[in-house]
């Protein structure tokens, strides 16, 4: 045999070991490190802009014909796009898990160029882009000016002072005493402004600017007459930290210009979003009184600098052809293309008449400002430029962030003085301390296991033998990794974190039965083959059927396929090694390694002494039951169905909520709320984020919705890092705690409606956790009736929550961004009336664009690119809608005089030709899957799963939305609901490939039942575990549930085997199943607990990544201790009944001539044998039932079990 030809060559098998470990340890270091393997669906955006467009204007002519034509591309799972007001159309289009993206960019551009001719020809001018997109922000770096730490500005309130019967004397006295003995100094501002003062804090008086202008609001002016009371500075005066060096337009264009393109050149990354002020532009702002009185429209201005900024090309004198003789050639230059404000002001806009030239400075201011000013940006309270960083589909994110800050230190030194940079938001943090939580684990696993194998062992020598198991299988297993297609991630560690209890099985097994053949007096080497033969045959069969449990999920497809291929894979790996290390190197170790015990110590006789009564109560007890095996039959089928009725009662969900070490905030205030009112609520943010305990960075996105990906004035996005994991050990710095003290905070803002989004188990699959559902108009009823239907589901749910004496709510909350209903202006022009007065249309929509919402007119350069020219009116004359009638438009143009001259075009006050009125509408349009929707983000109630929560609303949206709209579901609720039959699949499946590996072993089709029927026991225990601990069946669970049909499995193949072998030499059904039992319970006992303390680590694992470790060892723990306490019990009487039904058709089996089974036993009537004996061949009769014994025996010496 084979075991044989390595315990004659040693240093063979230990060549094949040491080139394992080799390859491993090679493939270590190559492998890429990432969370998740590529599990996120490939995406490919569609983006362009029509300018002066409203969102159904871009719905209708944009968004319809491009996704009628992209609907149905090829591997398409769904499409989603936002059409809005400011003009901007973006599609995301996505693709099924596996899809080329390079495939699907062509696929997608194709059908983008047959939809153009039905685009608008602004739309064509400005271009429609196709992109591969991951929408995965894996980091943000902030560039901000940091105010002085020490000066701010103090303006007194003289209403305030009234109100509370301060006097300013008393309020800057007690803002001098703040300071302590360093004192606070005030002097009156410079400006000499009445009231404003310049106040200086001495050194440590506040950690930064914004934290200090808190300090100094917060200080008493006044005391009340009862003592208590108290007027801090805040309510008669207002303190501002001083601006830093450089305002938050300087830092976006600096990010632009320095960073974002040598950041975008980095390996790895999709794309750079420069989130702040805008890039540059030229503005020019308006006076239309001026302009009224110089008699000058507003075409006429953007005419002249049409006419007088333009790039020109003036030749050169002297270019050939030229008469012969010319000695120089030389280029014309001159001024075309103006690049400062300067130039712009000295522009002409009107002349002649003999009169004085209008030059632009005349009618307008003009500077080098922002080319929007829709948004702005904070990190921590500072203005801040933020770069987000996106991830190439299919990159790795720890080496493109990796990459991205060293990239950041490098142009670190060339940063402006006053300039500094942070990167407050940075995903990989969480994957880096997750990963290395199981590297963690994984040790602790291995010391556990190799503990409990000391413990039955009881011998140095003997450990050696299962302990040099490990590093061979774990290390050799990333060998494999490479040609898997597999990266050291979640998966594959936590494949390895279990295989360490499984792996050293095999070594167990054969450890245990060559000690025991020491122990009865054979040599070492004659020891190890006697035992390799008895065990040859249960370690192959337990690896055929491991391999048979993991393989083939290998072969399922989507998100869960991917995720059960790595982590059954990578068993399946360590399994096999296990197996080529169990037949070649531990032979040889145990021949070498082994030695008799020439005399047992106190622990091993302490040990002798507390082990030898359970397995003589244990042998006892299977041998009463077995001899009413009916009965232990009803009693399973009792398990059994207890267990499937736990199986249906437990929560079902998709992947544990992480605490991945942030949250987003997601903000709106009012309806058609101004920007300033927006920034005056992120100033709230920020004064509530920097008191709040586990903070540690945090950055802002003002008049941007992240979660529909839209500019809105009256919206904002904060991204809050909490501090790092070490730092929040405590209960009350757990990430539940922290939004609950978060949304507090928030919910004091009455201003602004929040929502506090924990992120997604998966980056890609939508910007926060909890369940996106799409409400659609699939009839084209009206968004107005969507918006009724969609509140008319949150009313629902909130009705659900505050519903006393009815069953608790699964849904905590049900809101949407969504509005139909927002106020807009809407202009009622008299065309026949501005027709009878020569006004052309054209003109009245030109002059409204140009001065209410801005025109571009042509570019300028300045720092070596290109910016825009942009015209309009100032801004108090945007302020009210009673403005837009004092514009003026030109009149008739062949208006003549008495005198029958031509006279200048009339102007026209737009007052006369139109009125305006309040009208509502969307600010934005989302479609999904071509419909128009409303999104409801929503989150499970505490104690509720996904799964219940995806229910309950689906059981609210089937009664409140009528036949005209449906619903579908996006991003992560996506995916749970269209794997939430694939466990029954995978688990029908790894049985029945466990069933057809043994029937082929046994060479019968009913003795594979007797190891099959052991799967419900390992069931009960992880369905028990789960619900005590208030978790869900997600992937993870389901993952445990595959493997415990393995461990079951393989614990029921060691007593089948054996008690098969028996029966073939001559023993009663009932004697060989008791006798296997009882032979095989030691290294059962010993192999189970040493993986059920292997997985504890996982069991109660905190810090980063701890939920996953959770579900996933809480599921293995419960399983695998019923699978081994139950099935004890149970095993051998399933081999009974099974053995039983086989002989009662085909008779009792052949006897194999000469065949020698040792026997460690017992005698059937219960005494304990005095040695050994072989146990030859000889005519098998039918089953005897053993003789009852009238007691438990007597605890008395007994040989170690074998």
């Amino acid at each position: 045999m084979i075991s044989r030809f390595f315990i004659d060559r040693p240093i063979f098998a230990n060549v094949i070991a040491i080139v394992t470990l080799l390859f491993g340890i090679v493939a270590l270091y190559k492998l890429p490190v990432e969370r998740y393997p590529s599990i996120t669906p490939p995406t490919v955006q569609v983006t362009t802009n029509y300018p002066g467009a409203n969102a159904k204007v871009v719905a209708d002519t944009v968004a319809a014909p491009i996704e009628q034509q992209i609907n149905g591309v090829e591997n398409m799972m769904y499409m989603s796009s936002t059409s809005s007001s400011d003009g901007s159309y973006s599609l995301t289009i996505t693709f099924e898990i596996g899809t080329n993206l390079e495939e699907a960019q062509v696929l997608v551009q194709n059908r983008v160029a047959i939809a153009e001719p039905q685009l608008p020809e602004e739309v064509r001018r400005q271009g429609v882009s196709v992109k591969k997109q991951s929408s995965n922000i894996i980091m943000a770096i902030s560039l901000t000016s940091p105010p002085p730490k020490s000066a701010f500005d103090l303006t007194l309130d003289p209403a305030g002072l009234a109100d509370r019967g301060v006097t300013a004397d008393e309020a800057l006295a007690a803002v001098r005493a703040a300071g302590g003995a360093g004192g606070v100094t005030v002097e009156p501002h410079a400006d000499a402004k009445p009231g404003f003062y310049r106040v200086t804090t001495p050194d440590g008086f506040a950690p930064d600017g914004p934290a200090g202008a808190d300090k100094l609001r917060a200080v008493v002016v006044k005391k009340g007459p009862d003592g208590k009371s108290a007027v801090p500075l805040a309510d008669v005066a207002r303190v501002d930290p001083l601006p830093g060096a450089f305002d938050g337009l300087f830092l976006s264009n600096y990010a632009t210009l320095k960073l974002r393109d040598e950041l975008s050149r980095v390996a790895g990354v999709g794309d750079i979003m420069v989130r702040g002020v805008g890039s540059y532009a030229m503005r020019i702002w308006l006076d239309p009184d001026k302009l009224a009185a110089r008699d000058i429209t507003t075409q006429e201005v953007t005419a002249a600098l049409a006419r007088q900024n333009v790039q020109v090309a003036a030749g050169q004198v002297g270019q050939p052809p030229n008469p012969s003789g010319q000695r120089f050639q030389l280029t014309v230059n001159t001024l075309g293309r103006l690049s400062d404000a300067e130039q712009f002001r000295q522009v002409i806009v009107k002349s002649g008449g003999g009169g004085q030239p209008v030059y632009l400075r005349d009618v307008a201011e003009v500077e080098l400002g922002a080319q929007s000013y829709d948004g702005f940006s904070s990190r921590s309270g500072f203005a801040a430029a933020n770069l987000l960083v996106y991830q190439l589909p299919n990159s790795n994110a720890l080496d493109v962030a990796a990459r991205v800050r060293a990239a950041m230190e490098k142009v670190k030194p060339s940063l402006p003085p006053g300039v500094e940079y942070s990167i407050p938001f940075d995903t990989t943090k969480f994957v880096d301390s997750a990963i290395h939580e199981v590297y963690v684990t994984l040790g602790e696993a291995g010391v556990l296991v190799l503990i409990v194998i000391l413990i039955f062992l009881q011998s140095w020598r003997a450990l050696f033998v299962p302990a040099t198991t490990v590093p061979i299988t774990i290390i050799g297993a990333f060998a494999f990794m490479p040609f898997l297609g597999f990266s050291i991630n979640l998966l594959t560690l936590f494949g390895l974190i279990l295989a360490i209890g499984i792996v050293v099985d095999d070594a167990i097994v054969i450890v245990e039965n060559a000690s025991h053949h020491i122990e009865q007096g054979l040599a070492p080497r004659e020891a190890t083959i006697k035992a390799m033969d008895e065990v040859t045959g249960p370690v192959i069969s337990i690896t055929l059927v491991l391999m048979a449990v993991f393989i083939p999920t290998a072969f399922l497809s989507g998100i869960t396929g991917e995720m059960y291929r790595q982590f059954a894979l990578t068993i399946a790996a360590t399994a096999l090694i296990s197996a080529v290390n169990a037949l070649t190197l531990k032979p040889a170790q145990c021949a070498v390694w082994l030695k008799p015990v020439a005399k047992k110590n106190v622990f091993t006789r302490v040990f002798d002494a507390a082990y030898r009564p359970v397995e003589r109560v244990y042998a006892w007890s299977v041998r009463q039951l077995l001899k009413v095996w009916p009965v232990v039959l009803l009693v399973f089928v009792g398990v059994a169905g207890v267990t499937g009725w736990l199986y249906q009662k437990t929560p079902t969900g998709f992947l544990p909520v992480e605490d991945q070490g942030y949250i987003i905030i997601a903000a709106q205030l009012p309806d058609a709320a101004s920007l300033d009112r927006t920034n005056e609520l992120v100033d709230k943010i920020n004064t509530a984020f920097r008191n709040t305990p586990g903070v540690e960075n945090w950055f802002v996105l003002g008049g941007f919705s992240l979660l529909d990906g839209t500019a809105a004035p009256n919206a904002a996005t904060a991204f809050i890092a909490w501090k790092d994991w070490k730092e929040r050990t405590t209960p009350e710095l757990q990430q539940e705690v922290l939004v609950k003290r978060v949304e507090a905070e928030l919910g004091g803002m009455r201003e602004a409606f929040t929502l506090v989004l924990v992120p997604p188990s998966i980056q890609g699959l939508g910007f926060a956790g909890g369940f996106q559902m799409q409400i659609e108009d699939r009839e084209g009823v009206g968004l107005d009736a969507l918006q009724e239907r969609t509140q008319a589901i949150m009313m629902e749910v909130m009705a659900r929550q505050q519903a006393a004496g009815g069953p608790p709510s699964s849904v905590l909350y049900a809101r949407t961004l969504f509005r139909a209903g927002v106020p807009q202006v809407y202009l009622n022009i008299d065309r026949e009336k501005a027709e009878k007065m020569g006004v052309k249309m054209n003109d009245v929509f030109a002059t409204l664009q140009t001065n209410l919402g801005s025109v571009y007119v042509n570019d300028f350069n300045k720092f070596g690119r290109t910016y825009q020219v942009r015209v309009q009116a100032d801004a108090r004359f945007r302020a009210d809608p009673s403005v837009i009638k004092r514009l003026e438009v030109p009149g008739r143009e062949d208006a003549v005089g008495y005198d029958g001259k031509a006279v200048p075009r009339p102007r026209v006050p737009l007052g006369t030709l139109l009125s305006n009125e309040v009208q509502v509408g969307p600010q934005s349009i989302i479609r999904y899957n071509l419909y128009p929707t409303a999104q409801l983000q929503g989150q499970a109630a505490e104690g509720a799963s996904s799964g219940d929560a995806l229910k309950e609303m689906e059981e609210i949206a089937d009664r409140a939305l009528p036949t005209t709209m449906g619903y579908e579901w996006s991003g992560i609720s996506f995916q749970e609901k269209r794997v939430s039959g694939e466990a029954v699949l995978v688990y029908g499946l790894a049985v029945f490939l466990v069933y057809l590996v043994l029937a082929a072993q046994y060479e019968s089709w009913l003795l594979p039942f007797a190891v099959i029927l052991v799967v419900p026991l390992g069931l009960l225990g992880v369905v028990g575990a789960v619900q005590i601990r208030g978790f869900d069946n997600n992937i993870y669970t389901q993952i445990g549930i595959v493997l415990i049909i393995a461990l079951a499995s393989k614990n029921a193949i060691l007593i089948v085997e054996f008690a098969r072998e028996l029966r073939l030499a001559g023993r009663s059904i009932h004697g060989a199943a008791a006798e296997a039992a009882r032979m095989r319970f030691r290294p059962i006992i010993m192999t189970s607990f040493a993986f059920i303390l292997g997985v504890a680590p996982l069991v109660f694992a905190t810090g980063a990544g701890a939920a996953s470790r959770q579900a996933l060892g809480t599921a293995v723990f419960g399983g695998m201790i019923t699978a081994t306490v139950l099935a004890v019990f149970f095993v051998p009487a399933f081999y009974v009944a099974i053995q039983w039904l086989i002989e009662l058709k085909n008779g009792p089996p052949k006897p194999r001539p000469g065949e020698v089974i040792h026997v460690h036993t017992e005698v059937e009537s219960g005494h304990a044998a005095p040695a050994p004996a072989p146990v030859a061949t000889a005519p098998v009769t039918a089953a005897e039932p053993p003789p009852e014994p009238t007691a438990p025996p007597a605890v008395a010496p007994d040989p170690k079990g074998g």
